[in-house]
């Protein structure tokens, strides 16, 4: 018998091979994908689309990668690809991006290799260090891992892309920027004023100062200058002026605190004198002061002088702009009343530790942080959020009044208050255990007024911090430093969507006035709570873990509130009252008392809203939520992510929000109750081997059935 050809098979294995091999051309040409991810994390957000769709100028984004890097940057390329290609789609015309391959291979270095280095060293982007695994062998090698970002005469860089995570992000933000800085140069009504000061009598010292170029320093700051206004839409007027040559301006310049200096008769015939040397930034009432000269003090050998880099000056001068126009929003910070410090403070006795300092990095990256001292300055009304942290110190009433009428102009408060302060030690035996008394600054009377109270108490929870007992051994609960859970966190606003966890620390719980609240029709969001094994310390607090015993009683345990957030239009706390008046100190005389009358009077006249516009109040009982310990530097962390996501929200900017904690490292398991743990043991010990033994009878019953239906066939 012989084989029968069946051609009508290979016809039609044609056929489907001829559609398959179209399609994938037709799919090469049209791109389109599906993103089965909850959170949509390699889709191109909202904001994003609406960031490139509304580019008035073009941008150009130049990628500089080398070829063949090891896993696990290897898969960055592509993805930065499939991003770059969505902001495309969803520009207009303004949005374009250039791949820049560099070779790591000795052997293919070529003309074309070496311009792309050579024109990634001229944007900054240098080459980084990775670990390779070849052959069981750890090896270094060199890659290029950036990218600029241009638009107009503006440059961004970003010269380290090592991750995946939040590059959209990153990408949206500096975009936003460049293009906001764009639109507010072409709008602004004047011009910049930036001033060179230098006295000429420094020339004649300038030898003995080891600063032989000084006097080229005009000339270079010019050319500086020039390039910069040109990249400013020639918005910066630019003056030389020289004190030497003006006694009147050298004493005008005595409050701008430029670098002062005064010497005596020289051996080389150089006659004693003084000069000053410095820039300022002006733009309306706004004046900034940039050094141009650094003074190093070096044991044996003396002082030694050193003028600022060239390069670095372009970038300083770039940086002071973004702050006097403006770009990003200002934030207020209370800096007197004993507050956190965010910078360290040259005037102070005792030097203060400085623990902010992830948190001013982060903030700062979108935002311009302004110190204010409310006890002599008022709050500026360019302002639209003011974070008070940790205040120890009584507010007056006309301080008070000051951040009332803040927020009856319709702006925010973001309050990190603790309701307690350590006392200070007065000796004696008190086996290491710190004293805490409650703490009372008037502040709480004006938020109870709001609605809101932090209570004089400590939030203790058995859901928390584990650290290891080196002295007995196992781990010991942190009690003071509560674990919160998804399912204590509100994720129904959107700046609260997918933070899965977050850490508190000596936090005091937050509750709500009702009978205030309802008055004012304010609108009220629980933010986060503690677990239902929590409890209160109230009394005799102390919080060394070796001394926290949990309470016996299940009944003491239970969930407590953390941190709200109030909208609305709040009631003035001055309302039917009169209006403060700023205390003057120091009187000395009648004829001073008159003159101080007058500027009281003054000041009375200002604006008193007694119903305000609709404002917002986010209220936490712990100011260590902005602390290093409980941030990290890059802002990864679901705390971290929680602090700014609440501040854009406090600015109108939740589509930012939205758009960072898009991606979190952070996706805990959720903890399961003791009984469906043993119902899921006992399903994987007795019921899976169970269901293997029925589909084998199962299988066996087929085969015997197939048997008996052949013989019946046979037979």
């Amino acid at each position: 018998m012989g084989i029968k050809s069946h051609p009508a098979k290979y016809i039609k294995f044609f056929i489907y091979l001829i559609f398959i091999i179209l399609l994938n051309i037709a799919a090469s040409t049209f791109f389109f994908r599906i993103d089965l991810t909850k959170n949509k994390i390699y889709s191109l957000s909202d904001v994003s689309k609406t960031v490139v769709s509304t580019l008035s100028e073009p941008l150009t984004l130049k990628v500089f990668f080398s070829k063949n890097i090891p896993a696990p940057y290897n898969n960055i390329e592509q993805y930065l690809r499939d991003l770059l290609e969505e902001y495309s789609i969803n520009s207009k015309q303004y949005f374009n991006y250039t791949f820049y391959n560099l070779s790591n291979d000795e052997k293919d270095i070529g003309e074309k290799s070496e311009g792309n280095k050579q024109l990634a060293k001229s944007y900054g982007i240098d080459p980084i260090q990775i670990q390779s695994v070849e052959k069981d062998e750890i090896k270094f090698i060199k890659a290029y891992m950036g990218l600029v970002i241009i638009h107009g005469d503006l440059v961004e860089r970003m010269p380290m892309i090592t991750e995946t995570q939040k590059l959209e992000y990153k990408l949206t933000t500096k975009i936003k920027k460049m293009n906001d800085k764009i639109s507010t140069l072409l709008a602004l009504p004047e011009k910049i004023k930036i001033k060179f000061f230098l006295s000429s009598s420094l020339f004649d010292v300038s030898r003995q100062m080891g600063l032989d170029r000084l006097s080229d320093l005009p000339k270079q700051l010019e050319e500086v200058m020039e390039k910069l206004n040109g990249k400013n839409y020639n918005k910066l007027d630019f003056t030389y002026l020289d004190p030497t040559k003006d006694e009147k301006l050298y004493e005008s310049t005595e409050k701008l605190n430029l670098m002062t200096l005064k010497w005596g008769d020289q051996k080389d015939g150089v006659k004693g004198g003084k000069g000053r040397i410095g820039l300022t930034m002006e733009y309306k009432d706004e004046i900034s002061t940039i050094d141009l000269l650094q003074m190093y003090q070096i044991p044996l050998i003396g002082t030694k002088y050193e003028l600022i880099a060239k390069n670095s000056l372009e970038e300083i001068i770039n940086k002071n702009v973004e702050s006097l126009i403006n770009i990003n929003k200002n934030l207020g910070y209370l800096a007197d009343h004993g507050t956190r410090p965010l910078f360290e403070k040259k005037q102070q006795r005792q030097r203060q530790r400085i623990d902010l300092n992830n948190f001013r990095r982060l903030i700062s990256q979108n935002y311009s942080l302004e110190e204010i001292n409310i006890t002599e300055d008022n709050i500026s009304e360019s302002l639209k959020c003011f974070i008070i942290a940790h205040p120890t110190q009584n507010f007056t009433d006309y301080e008070l009044f000051q951040i009332d009428q803040f927020l009856m102009r319709g702006n925010s408060l973001a309050v990190f208050l603790d309701s307690f302060s350590v006392l200070p030690s007065m000796g004696g035996n008190n086996f290491g255990m710190r004293e805490y008394a409650p703490m009372n600054t008037n502040l709480e009377k004006m938020l109870n007024h709001y609605g809101v109270n932090v209570d004089n108490s400590v939030a203790l929870d058995k859901t928390c911090i584990k650290e290891n007992n080196r002295q007995q051994g196992g781990q010991r609960e942190i009690y003071t430093a509560p674990v919160i859970l998804s399912k204590h966190i509100n994720q129904q606003p959107e700046y609260m969507k997918n933070i899965k966890e977050l850490i508190v620390y000596k936090n005091s719980p937050v509750s709500i006035i009702s009978e205030n609240i309802s008055k004012n029709d304010i609108s009220v969001t629980q933010l986060m709570e503690t677990s239902e094994k929590s409890w209160i310390m109230s009394e005799h607090i102390n919080l060394n873990p070796a001394y926290i015993v949990p309470p016996e009683s299940e009944e003491e345990l239970g969930s407590h509130p953390l941190a709200y957030m109030l909208e609305g239009s709040f009631k003035s706390y001055f309302s039917g009252k009169s209006k403060p008046v700023r205390e003057i100190k120091n009187k000395n005389t009648d004829e001073e008392e008159a003159d101080f009358s007058e500027q009281t009077k003054i000041i009375s006249e200002e604006k008193f809203i007694q119903k305000g516009k609709k404002g917002k109040i986010f209220i936490i009982g712990s100011s260590e939520m902005l602390t290093d310990t409980l941030i990290d530097q890059e802002g990864q962390t679901p705390n971290a992510v929680f602090i700014m996501n609440i501040i854009d929200h406090l600015n109108n900017r939740d589509e930012i929000a939205v758009l960072r904690s898009k991606i979190q490292s952070l996706n805990p398991i959720d903890e399961l109750a003791g009984s469906t743990k043993t119902i899921l043991k006992a399903l994987n010990i007795a019921v899976l081997p169970i269901l293997v033994i029925l589909f084998g009878m199962i299988v066996w019953k087929k085969r015997v059935s197939r048997k008996k239906q052949i013989e019946a066939i046979f037979c």
